[in-house]
This record gives C-alpha cells, structure tokens and sequence, in this order.
C-alpha cells in the first residue's frame, strides 16, 4: 500500500493521504464503524425533508406563513451548502472519532432545542445546529468508507451509504405524516433524541481509533468565500419563487453568490501551489468524478423536488390525509433501500455503465409517468409511478458514488467527497425550487381559464414533473459515458 500509495501521489502530498487512512483495523471492526457512521447519517439526512409533511401543522401552531416555514427546509440545506466545503479540512485536522462525536452532539442539541422550540425562530436556530452535524458526517461517511472497506466490497457498502444519502429523504414525509397522524410535529424531533444518543453511544465504542492527522492550515478568506458563495445560490434558488411576486433579493443573491464562486474557485486554484487551498478542486479533473457529479445532481435535484410537490399533490389535489400521504410515498422509499444494497453488490460484478443506463431510463421515465396524471389517476397508479422513480434512483446513486470517489487519488477522498456532498445540496435547493416553481406557472395559468383550485394544482404538477422529465432526459445523455474503473484504482 505504501509503494502504491507514495507512487500516485506527488511527495508533497503523501502526508495529507495518510491523513485520511485509518490504522489497520480488522473487518469487524470496520463494520462497526461503518455501521456508527451509517445510522448517524440515517437519522440526520431524514431531517431534510421530515418536516415536508408537518408544516402545515407547524404553520399553525407557531403562527406563521408558508413561505418562512419553508425557511425549515431550505435553512437546513443552505447550513449545509456551507459547511460542508470545509470538511475537507475537517477531515485532515480532526480523527474520525473526533468529527463524529461533534456531529452527533451538535444534531442532539439541534433536535432537542427543536422538540421544545417556543417560537419559530428557535427552530429555525434548532435546524442549523442539526445541519451543522450533519454536514460533518457525510463526508465522514463516504471518506472512512472508500479508505476503510476493500475495493471487492466498496459498491456493496456504497449501497448502503446511498441508502442513507437518497432513500432517508424519501421515506421523512411517511414518518413525519404517521408520527402527526397520532402526535404532534414536537414529535418527530423527540422520538429522535433517544435513537441519536443510542447512536452516539454506540458509537463512542465502536470508533476506538482515529486516523493520522496533520496540522492542515485554515484560510479563513475561502471560508468566507464559500459561505458567500454557496450560501447565495441555494438562498437564490430557493427562493426562485418569490420572483413572481416582484422580488429581486433572489436575483441579488445569485449574483452574490456567483462572484463569491469564481473568487473562491480562484482562490483555491492560488492556495492549492502551497497546498492551503479549504477545497481542493483536483477532482473536477477527472472523468468519472465529473460525469458521475453531474447525473447526481439530476438525481438529488428530481428527487427532493418529487418528495416536495408529491405531498402537495396529494393534499391538496387529491385531498388526502397526512398519513395515506406518508403511506402512499413508503413504497417507493422501501424498494429503493431494498434495491440500493442489491445494486452494489451487483456493481463489484458488472461495473457502473450497466447499471447507470437503465437506472437512469428508469428515473426520467418515472418523471415522465409522473407527470401524465390527472385528478382522477387511481392513487396506486401513482404509487407505481413514484415506485419506477425510486428503482431509478438507486440504481443511480449507488454505482455513480463508487466509481466518482474511487477513480480519485486517496489524497483527495476527503476533498472529493466535500465536492460531491456540497453539489447535492445545491441541486436538491434548485430541483426543489424549480419544480415547486413549474408547479406554480402552471398551476396560475390553468387557473386562468376559471377551472377548479384543485384541478388547476394538477395540472401545475403535471408541468413540474415534466420539467422533472427534461432533466431525466439530461442523466439519459450522460449516463453512457460512465466508465468502469481500471484495476489501477483500486488503490
């Protein structure tokens, strides 16, 4: 592994990848880890759409409209959007056994403050601590995986971890919608509390050794950058909507945000001669990194924007209840954790091209489906189509992380990984805001020529999955330029 390792990557950079191998652990050991760090990003990535189905409910109670409840969601992802570009700092400077007990301390803070948040501005505070925790163990995840696990078994648990990363935002309405149906919105953040510190405690045990660090140096002019510059675009696309209204802080903001993008990008291009750089952007050079990144993006973009304007759909459209609502999505959310595993095993096999094509035909024809129903479509029709969507997914997610991390040097694990996670975020802001938008062009437009609300909601929701579809289209494109990893990468 030395000789390899010191071969592929330039001297002044064998220090920073030893910085992200952990000692030589035995497998079970490995699982144990993995399995701490699997379960934490479980219950902290279903918070970032757990609260789609509870904010009418939570409108009411704290009193508030739905454009700053909406603040719940996109300030979850836009705290991520932020921190996550510097976990590739994180991972060089701190032990995993470090980052993890800080992640898991911050989300149990966040959902505790949020189980008893008197206003809604304490909840607001509440879900930016909780994405602070998670934006750490993401990265933590993907990294201690791909340095961790042997490359004959890295597709098996990158199903797992796609799992986390896809399936979680999926099945949040279904549980948040059985959780009111019974309780309360105070609820699904207090039943989390004892599973986190269930986790955290487990976890404690199992992480007992960290990895090698070194003493990375922070420049805080790219932290403000990337703060700036992320921050601005998922603020911007998230509130696309409000353009039709006359607003121009949206506008502002995509312009700030875009500035403060080039300048970090040329920042990070400066700093990376004396390897300071928060981020570095080696990555983008890489074929697989590249087109895996975006086919991702399609995928996280489609599917939170499905998971927003499903719910709506069926509330208002269809008039149905919170919980037939969070049972109608289940299915969908199931089979892709069900067939996420699968697809990695068959990964090890087969490699990503077989996978990625038909998986992305899948994703863009559930969209298309999606978008043909009307008011009267049977609701197990379109449970179907959504269920199309989700196979779609999870034979996207899981093969196109593999082969985007693994074709990277190890130096750049943790930096590839802040990338990737960092995009997601970005494109589940801009697929959320644009469908949610369609949603409303079209929605305005039906209800122009006099017919009832709810029918006019249909049709917009037929012009988002459409839009859905377009994109779907786009991943169709990429997908076969996905290339198997050579023998090489294995690493």
């Amino acid at each position: 592994m030395k000789d390899v390792l010191e071969e592929k990557v330039p001297p002044g950079e064998v220090e920073a990848a030893r910085a992200v191998e952990p000692e030589r652990i035995s497998p079970k050991r490995v699982a144990a880890v993995i399995t701490a760090l699997v379960l934490s990003a479980l219950i902290m990535i279903l918070n970032e759409t757990v609260l789609t189905v509870a904010l009418p409910n939570l409108m009411a109670d704290l009193n508030v409209q739905a454009t700053t409840a909406q603040w719940l969601t996109t300030g979850f992802m836009l705290t991520m959007a932020v921190v996550i570009p510097t976990t590739g700092f994180m991972l060089q400077r701190f032990t995993t056994k470090g980052l993890f007990i800080a992640a898991l301390l911050l989300f149990i803070v966040g959902t505790a403050l949020a189980t008893v948040a008197p206003t809604f501005a304490v909840l607001l505070i509440a879900r930016i601590i909780q994405a602070g925790g998670t934006a750490i163990i993401l990265p933590l995840l993907m990294t201690t995986t791909l340095t961790s696990v042997p490359v004959q078994h890295r597709g098996t648990v990158m199903g797992l971890n796609s799992v986390v990363i896809s399936v979680a935002p999926a099945i949040g309405p279904t549980l948040s919608g059985a959780i009111i149906n019974s309780l309360n919105w105070r609820w699904v953040f207090g039943l989390m509390i004892p599973v986190a510190i269930i986790v955290f405690l487990f976890g404690v045990f199992a992480i007992k050794t960290g990895k090698e660090t070194r003493k990375a140096p922070l420049d805080v002019l790219s932290v403000i950058l990337s703060a700036f510059a992320f921050g601005g675009i998922v603020y911007a696309l998230s509130s696309i909507a409000d353009l039709m209204d006359g607003a121009w802080a949206p506008i502002a903001a995509l312009v700030v945000g875009v500035i403060a993008l080039v300048l970090f990008v040329n920042r990070q291009r400066a700093l990376r001669k004396t390897e300071s750089d928060l981020l570095d952007l080696r990555p983008f050079k890489v074929h697989n990194f590249r087109i895996s990144v975006v086919i991702v993006m399609i995928a996280m973009a489609t599917m939170l924007g499905t998971v927003m304007v499903m719910p709506i759909f069926m509330q208002n459209g269809m008039g149905l209840g919170t919980l037939t609502i969070g049972l109608a999505l289940l299915p969908g959310g199931l089979i892709q954790g069900i067939v996420s595993p699968i697809v990695g095993r068959i990964y090890d096999k087969v490699g990503p091209r077989p996978i990625v094509i038909p998986g992305a035909v899948l994703l863009a024809g559930g969209q298309w489906l999606l978008g043909s129903v009307h008011i009267d479509t049977p609701l197990a029709v379109i449970v179907a189509f959504h269920t199309v969507f989700c196979i779609g997914m999870a034979m996207l997610m899981t093969p196109l992380m593999t082969v985007a991390l693994g074709a990277l040097p190890r130096a750049q694990y943790g930096h590839g990984s802040a990338i990737m996670n960092t995009l997601q975020q970005l494109a589940g802001a801009a697929g959320t805001a644009v469908l949610i938008a369609a949603m409303t062009v079209g929605t305005t437009m039906a209800a122009s020529s006099g017919i009832a609300d709810n029918v006019a909601l249909v049709d917009g929701v037929r012009v988002a999955f459409t839009v859905g579809g377009i994109l779907g289209l786009v991943a169709v494109v990429c997908a076969p330029f996905v290339r198997r990893l050579p023998p090489a990468a294995s690493r």
